[in-house]
């Protein structure tokens, strides 16, 4: 089963925040409809900024211990690495899953010409 360990942070990005979770979209929902859950209002949770993809539990698991065990440096160089200007990368996941829903809802062009005869 898939998991994804995230870093999300809020617009001024004075906090990282490290995450695990098998389903990336419904954890970012979360956060959305809970803004003030773990901060004030002016430090809400916002901007996934980094994320990994891993295939196995047991090293989704420890690739997590590892990451939260980082300093603030090590998870800005991190985040540097693959989002150097910190965009959220939550609008392209988004369109992304758009895109993989509308393709299979999608009649194709042979249905179409069929129905048109």
């Amino acid at each position: 089963m898939k998991r994804f360990i995230y870093i999300i942070t809020d617009r001024n990005r004075n906090n990282l925040h490290v995450g695990l979770s098998s389903d990336l979209m419904k954890t970012i929902k979360f956060y959305s409809e809970m803004p003030t859950l773990f901060f004030d209002s002016a430090q809400q949770l916002s901007r996934l900024v980094y994320f990994e993809e891993i295939t196995n539990e047991e090293m989704a698991m420890e690739r997590f211990k590892y990451v939260s065990t980082f300093t603030r440096s090590q998870k800005e160089k991190m985040i540097r690495a693959v989002n150097p200007d910190w965009v959220d990368l939550t609008i392209g996941l988004k369109y992304e899953q758009g895109v993989r829903v509308r393709s299979h809802m999608r009649p194709s062009y042979a249905s179409r010409v069929a129905v048109t005869a």
